[in-house]
């Protein structure tokens, strides 16, 4: 079900970047509002959605603009939202970002813990995504790759091949972890990364309590300019280490605040998200365009399940050459080079719900996986020009597994992915099939695609 706060509760601090003071005022929301920001300070104190289309800027931040309005630095608050299951919540400001706080999660967390966590009335919109896929910056050696699964899980690499920070990962296995073990960690930079930060005009509200700087040379502060200002009074050296003798609440803090920035970027595709999510070298830039990536498949998802088949029952029918009541796919959906999604609508009065297991009807195994192969000829006759000529054969089924019933009046949607490039007219496919969203059959097939002699 929809969540939102139960009570108003409101917190007060600078931004990390502009270095206004800001007050923020959480306010529970009905069902299905979403999260949104609100610029109080502004003329018709405009509302900013907290969607991933509404990403305007990600230089060391996530800045949101909508209705001509800004919020900067929203990535902490709204992982803590996120972590807490909080779907309904508008978040006044009377500036423009939120405040940076301690550098991490935590105050957000507690802070929207006192408020009280009400479940609501309605249900989420819930989305599986079944496949894979992965987003890349060649320019920074960066990666975001997704694994589907049933729970949220994510694993970050940090690379800087530095002295000061050297290589390390950080790994939430389960949502519960993150409140005791990634919520605290804070957000970081280089001292030699200090004085472009300045430059581009950021880093207004940058402190030693609301962040860890890492020193990889030992640096006289006198070449240092406009840094100087935020170092303690008479500094005039700086050795390799962390300034100002700062501690590390864990040994690898930096790639557990890199995990709760991909937590508060992802949380924009605004939905309940279950998979594994594995980054190297993650950022703001690649966290958003990962989210997009997210998205669209969400979207890619609910097209195939809404919109006009890519092929009927007819236009099957003039590909394979089975018939009823041997026929058993009603419509392909997607259809590419190495992927096919196909539909079964399983009937009540399906022929063999009679004699198979009567009194509790149930679809055959041996059906699902001949629905699987007819699913998968469309898939290897799609590879040549004249797919009415070709007959598919199967070679081998292999790895076969049933984890779940498939009963009448339901909707069967098998998946099916080449596994290497058809060559020789041999097509090796994995196939999973679907019923709401779950997996009830998978296996692997192997055909070969014959020109039909008349």
């Amino acid at each position: 079900m929809q969540k939102t706060i139960q009570n108003k509760i409101e917190l007060e601090g600078k931004g990390l970047h502009t270095g206004c003071i800001t007050k923020a005022v959480f306010l529970p929301e009905t069902p299905n509002t979403g999260i949104r920001f609100r610029r109080i300070d502004l003329k018709h104190k405009p509302y900013i959605h907290a969607c991933i289309s509404n990403v305007y800027e990600t230089q060391r931040r996530t800045v949101l603009k909508d209705n001509e309005a800004l919020v900067e630095t929203v990535e902490h608050v709204l992982a803590a939202i996120f972590i807490l299951g909080i779907n309904n919540l508008t978040i006044e400001l009377n500036g423009p970002e939120v405040p940076i706080l301690d550098g991490s999660s935590k105050i957000f967390i507690t802070k929207l813990e006192i408020a009280g966590i009400k479940t609501q009335e309605e249900a989420k919109q819930t989305y599986a995504i079944h496949n894979y896929f992965k987003v890349e910056d060649k320019n920074n050696n960066s990666k975001i790759e997704f694994f589907p699964q049933k729970k949220l899980e994510i694993e970050v690499t940090l690379d800087y091949d530095l002295d000061v920070l050297h290589n390390q990962k950080a790994h939430m296995r389960n949502i519960a972890d993150f409140k005791n073990e990634i919520a605290s960690a804070r957000t970081f930079c280089f001292l030699h990364e200090l004085d472009e930060l300045i430059n581009s005009n950021l880093i207004k509200g940058g402190d030693l309590n609301n962040g860890i700087v890492f020193v990889q040379n030992k640096t006289e502060t006198a070449l240092l300019g406009d840094v100087k200002k935020l170092l303690p009074t008479n500094t005039k050296t700086i050795n390799q280490g962390i300034l100002n003798n700062t501690k590390l609440l864990y040994p690898n803090e930096p790639a557990r605040h890199k995990l709760l920035d991909l937590i508060g970027d992802i949380s924009l595709a605004n939905i309940d998200l279950k998979g594994k999510i594995i980054a190297y070298k993650p950022g703001h830039t690649i966290n958003a365009e990962f989210t997009r990536k997210l998205k669209s498949e969400i979207i890619k998802h609910q097209n195939i399940m809404t919109g006009q088949p890519l092929m009927n029952l007819n236009d099957i029918k003039k590909i394979l050459p089975h018939r009823e009541p041997f026929l058993f796919i009603d419509e392909i959906r997607e259809l590419g080079e190495d992927y096919v999604t196909g539909i079964k609508y399983v009937k009540k009065d399906e022929y063999y719900f009679k004699g198979h297991f009567p009194g509790a009807p149930v679809m055959p195994g041996v059906l699902q996986i001949e629905a699987m192969a007819q699913t998968g000829g469309i898939l290897a006759l799609n590879s040549v020009h004249d797919p009415e000529n070709y007959l598919t054969y199967f070679m081998k089924i292999d790895k076969v597994k049933f984890k779940k019933k498939v009963e009448p009046n339901c909707v069967l949607i098998f998946k099916l992915n080449l596994l290497s490039p058809i060559r020789r007219g041999i097509c090796h496919m994995t196939a999973k099939a679907y019923v709401n969203d779950e997996i009830v059959t998978e296996a692997e097939l192997m055909a070969k695609i014959v020109k039909e002699t008349k």
